[in-house]
């Protein structure tokens, strides 16, 4: 009974304590996010950890020997162990949070923010886990048997350490690589990246795994390792304004000015152009047709892809509207061709334009390089 009593009165000062430090919390939290978050995140960890405090207490000081006394002070530093490891996770919790509502992500020039949350996403992770595996070492270290094979795991701690790192060995080639990346800046957090021939959005980025979003919602899961150990494109690594191209073939006889004009007058009106880029050039000329390259640009890939859809529709609607002549279209000859013409005769010592190897004294030099020498059968 006077334990049950010792037990009662401790765990009533305990929360009436928590509960006014609590209300305290909350009314600095009406002025300032971090207190505010401080309040709601940390008040369950600290109410457990006070209570399971004072309650120990209470019996280890305050009442004497009783039945199984020593195993329920056991239990309770177990559970103190716990609640304080909580605690501590918390704390570590809104001060990453506080970091991360200082920067946005949805803004347009957003490169800090996204670097900044890559690394703190990770850094939460790695934080968790130290603290989830320093907790069950402490805990583990309360049993006087575990304490005393503490000298003989040391001791084989080189064998078990080689053994297991062989056993682990592309884990944790995984997680360091996921370190790599969050510190390297290669790649971040909301990056749009091209990788296995996908073009997607850096989505999830963890110690083992990146998740990349497919334009199409799909989800491409990889290896951290692949990002550093395989090329792949990064197209927000110093910016998000990127460029693009828009191609057309037409005939030989359309009025490349005039297209030129058409796609100014195009990317002018619309809000998709970033007002840097605006050129059309004639990047090819064969198979009785000619390729126009429109290239623009555009604050983002998506905005450049809208973009991109949007010149080549144009194009093609303003020649078959204006120009439906310069449409791409097969020649074809229906006159039957004539008698050849008679070759003309070639005097002696001129030079044959039509060899390469042969026909003249540069010729020759070619032939006797590329044949094995101007004695030997070619």
């Amino acid at each position: 009974m006077t334990a049950l009593l010792a037990v009662v009165v401790a765990a009533g000062a305990a929360l009436v304590l928590v509960e006014a430090i609590h209300l305290l919390v909350q009314r600095l939290g009406r002025r300032s996010v971090l207190w505010a978050d401080l309040a709601r995140t940390a008040h369950n960890p600290f109410r457990a950890l006070v209570v399971l405090y004072g309650v120990r207490l209470a019996l280890q000081i305050g009442v004497e020997d009783f039945g199984g006394r020593r195993t329920v002070l056991h239990l309770l530093l177990l559970a103190l162990i716990a609640a304080a490891a909580w605690l501590i996770a918390a704390l570590l919790l809104v001060v990453e949070d506080f970091a991360l509502t200082r920067w946005r992500t949805d803004v347009p020039d957003n490169l800090r923010a996204r670097r900044l949350k890559t690394q703190v996403v990770m850094l939460r992770r790695v934080t968790v886990a130290a603290i989830v595996v320093l907790t069950a070492g402490v805990m583990l270290m309360t049993f006087p048997g575990v304490r005393a094979l503490g000298a003989s795991v040391v001791a084989s701690a080189g064998v078990i350490s080689v053994v297991a790192a062989l056993a682990a060995q592309s884990t944790l080639g995984n997680v360091f690589a996921g370190l790599q990346l969050a510190f390297s800046d290669a790649v971040r957090v909301d990056d749009v990246v091209v990788v296995e021939n996908e073009w997607g959005r850096i989505e999830e980025l963890t110690l083992t795994y990146v998740a990349v979003q497919i334009w199409d919602d799909r989800r491409l899961i990889l290896p951290t390792s692949y990002f550093t150990t395989k090329p792949f494109q990064n197209w927000t690594r110093t910016g998000s304004a990127v460029l693009g191209t828009a191609e057309v073939d037409v005939d030989w006889s359309a009025p490349v000015e005039d297209l030129r004009v058409e796609l100014r007058r195009v990317v002018g009106l619309s809000a998709l152009w970033d007002g840097r880029v605006c050129v059309l050039q004639v990047t090819d000329a064969t198979g009785g047709m000619i390729r126009l390259r429109a290239l623009v640009s555009a604050a983002d890939a998506g905005a450049l892809w809208d973009l991109r859809c949007l010149v080549r529709e144009r194009l093609v609607s303003w020649v078959w509207e204006n120009r439906p002549g310069s449409l791409p279209r097969l020649r074809a000859d229906t006159d039957p061709p004539g008698p050849p013409a008679a070759a003309p005769a070639v005097a002696d010592g001129a030079k044959h334009d039509d060899q390469v190897f042969a026909g003249g004294t540069d010729g020759d030099q070619r032939g006797a390089a590329f044949g094995g020498g101007a004695d030997e059968p070619r």
